[in-house]
């Protein structure tokens, strides 16, 4: 006799007025709560065996709650159970006060009937703490259940994480997008070796928050680097038109420009506030270039001359197509990487020439893509070209035209020294 058999016979003598469940329903129950109940697979087992010999599918207050099999017939239900073994499981589920022993006077169980075979007592196991417990054990089994659940999504959301921070970063490395990855692999690796092999809530809610932290850090420094070009211009003019935003830009891969003429450079602010002539030496040191204040754009051409000028440009767009200009800055955004150019030197042509005819421009790069040695010096000339006022899109896209017709114009020469504006069809 203990405290805890005292208050577990308490608690089967206080079963609610007209409760009654399902034996197996509850059994069940039971079993999605073993581990909070305390008991083990073979103590269920023999639970099992003892539910059989209680008459009918319900338990009720009503009915007579004990049952009384011998040794020999419930070892035979528990799977033949050794009566040792079964005598340990029965009195586990004593102790955790699922079941009670009602003893007879000589310790056997047995029931007494009337003349007329009804039950009037029975000695054996008493199934009243289930029918008393039937409430708490529910409401423990679904609580259980519902962690199950959310510990099977908090699974599955890391493993979706992980999956998006691995390709991610694969993708940046690949495209040679500028940032830190290495630092951002090693730091998914840290959190991933932090996972056990056995992964309870409590450890996969912390893992879930800097997986997710992490993602996030990687998208931002993605989205800084392949934002469309009118998005980096200055903060202040970013709501004005494209055609009339004036930018400034810093370049730490890209050489300043000599052809800037003297005449214009109180147009020009050093990002470091010394004169023009450091302009040399910060080349050497790979310092901050001036930035320019004003620079103007030309007027881009109509969007369905350029598409039928620039077919392949189009295999390029979102959604396999290209439906207006946002579409087309996109396409050239991931032309740009195909042609091996600076993320610099695209975005300083965008600027120069504004984000349209940047655009057309890599449209059209991508043509004679063949006959480029070198796309990113190229389209560096024609930004230097396009500063001074040498260069439109215009004849570009009309020797592609013409070149669809018959043998396709090649690219003028990049290196050559130029007396004044060139007569080709690619420059004005």
């Amino acid at each position: 006799m203990s405290y805890g058999l005292l208050a577990n016979q308490q608690k089967a003598s206080e079963i609610r007025s007209g409760i009654k469940r399902s034996k197996w329903k509850l059994f069940r129950s039971i079993c999605e709560s073993r581990s909070s109940l305390g008991i083990s697979d073979r103590a269920l087992t023999v639970l099992d065996a003892l539910l059989t010999f209680y008459p009918g599918d319900e338990l009720c207050e009503d009915g007579n709650l004990i049952v009384f099999p011998s040794n020999a017939q419930l070892s035979l239900r528990a799977r033949g159970m050794a009566p040792a073994t079964l005598r340990r499981h029965l009195s586990m589920l004593v102790e955790t006060g699922l079941i009670l022993r009602k003893d007879s006077p000589n310790g056997k169980r047995y029931a007494r009937r009337s003349s007329g075979g009804k039950l009037d007592d029975a000695f054996g196991f008493s199934l009243a703490p289930l029918l008393a417990r039937a409430r708490e054990i529910e409401t423990m089994a679904a609580e259980i259940a519902l962690s199950r659940e959310q510990l099977k999504a908090a699974k599955e959301r890391i493993t979706l994480c992980r999956r998006d921070l691995a390709k991610l970063i694969t993708f940046a490395v690949d495209e040679k997008i500028s940032g830190d990855w290495e630092q951002a692999q090693t730091n998914l690796q840290c959190v991933l070796q932090a996972i056990p092999r056995v992964l309870t809530l409590d450890i996969a809610e912390p893992l879930l928050t800097k997986l997710s932290v992490l993602r996030e850090e990687v998208v931002n420094q993605l989205k800084l680097n392949m934002k469309s070009p009118e998005m980096s211009a200055n903060e202040s003019q970013s709501e004005r038109h494209i055609q009339d935003s004036k930018t400034n830009i810093i370049s730490e891969s890209e050489p300043v420009s000599k052809g800037l003429s003297t005449e214009r450079a109180p147009e020009h602010t050093l990002a470091n506030g010394t004169a023009i002539e450091e302009i040399d030496d910060q080349r050497d040191t790979r310092q901050k270039r001036p930035r320019l204040s004003s620079i103007t754009t030309h007027k881009a051409l109509p969007l369905p001359f350029v598409l039928q000028a620039c077919t392949q440009i189009n295999d390029y767009g979102p959604r396999g197509g290209i439906a207006s200009w946002r579409d087309l800055i996109t396409a050239a955004y991931v032309v740009r990487s195909t042609l091996d150019i600076t993320p610099a030197v695209y975005e300083r042509a965008a600027i120069v020439m504004g984000p349209e005819n940047a655009a057309t421009v890599l449209a059209c790069m991508l043509e004679r893509a063949e006959q480029i040695t070198s796309a990113g010096g190229y389209l560096r000339d024609l930004t230097r070209r396009a500063e001074k006022g040498e260069f439109a899109t215009a004849p570009m896209l009309m020797a592609l035209m013409r070149g669809s017709r018959s043998k396709p114009e090649t690219y003028p020469s990049t290196t050559s020294p130029r007396q004044g504006p060139t007569k080709t069809a690619w420059v004005c």
